[in-house]
């Protein structure tokens, strides 16, 4: 990917990606493990991931907690990479990748006691958001619960969309938590926990502890020799820092009504 990607104008993901870095969530691995601190999975509960990508937390999900995992991917390559690594891994019989768009959940009729989106709802509009979190419901069994962690604006909120949509490329609508607690509560779905915290997908000490010193040195040596990546993702840290106190990220536990 890294060989044709045009830097000045792929999606902000991809060229986080294209840096080395693998934990693109606003609030690092951290907030993750809060979320799954909050669900205490039990062994054989089961797990709908979307957007499951090459299926490594997946995998991740399912060594560590003992439970059941679906992950729904769009992108056939790498779906067909997460099954060479859940086959690698013996998992075959704990870890299912399934191609499928997250806009068509329907199709899914198996119900779980979880289901996980992490940075996904934050990309979509309004309408967007609506029918996912309503299909995420109609995925969960009575008493399940939805895990989710996204972007959050705290304040001057169209300027705050406006700007990060032109820096990373792609629509950017993230809500504040007020919005984010209607927004699951129009779709059937309440808050029952939530933490919030600061944005730190750029910031150098979070990248260390999310992907450890010697991934964190292969993307400085990245960015280092390649002066397009270099310039796109200072121009995405320059506008993340610019907008530091209007910006963070929203864990949260939801169930159903």
């Amino acid at each position: 990917m890294t060989a044709t990607l045009n830097f000045a104008t792929a999606p902000g993901h991809q060229v986080l990606a294209a840096a080395g870095k693998k934990i693109l969530r606003p609030g690092g691995k951290a907030a993750t493990e809060q979320l799954f601190a909050w669900a205490n999975f039990q062994p054989g509960e089961t797990v709908l991931e979307l957007a499951a990508s090459f299926g490594e937390s997946a995998i991740a999900i399912a060594q560590k907690f003992n439970v059941r995992v679906v992950g729904v991917e769009k992108n056939p390559d790498s779906v067909a990479k997460a099954r060479k690594s859940i086959k690698a891994a013996g998992l075959e019989h704990q870890v299912t990748i399934i191609e499928g768009d997250i806009f068509e959940l329907e199709k899914i009729t198996d119900k779980f006691d979880y289901v996980l989106a992490e940075a996904i709802l934050t990309m979509q509009s309004n309408t967007g958001k609506a029918k996912i979190l309503s299909a995420i419901k109609d995925c969960l069994q009575p008493g399940g619960k939805f895990l989710s962690q996204e972007m959050l604006v705290r304040s001057h909120e169209s300027e705050v969309r406006k700007s990060l949509s032109q820096t990373i490329r792609v629509n950017a609508n993230p809500l504040t938590l007020e919005e984010w607690v209607i927004a699951c509560r129009e779709s059937g779905l309440t808050l029952r926990q939530q933490q919030t915290g600061a944005m730190g997908l750029l910031n150098l000490g979070q990248i260390i502890k999310d992907e450890g010193l010697l991934a964190t040195v292969k993307i400085a040596w990245n960015i280092a020799t390649k002066p397009s990546l270099r310039q796109r993702l200072f121009q995405m840290r320059r506008n993340f820092q610019k907008y530091r106190d209007d910006i963070g990220y929203i864990v949260f536990l939801a169930e159903i009504v």
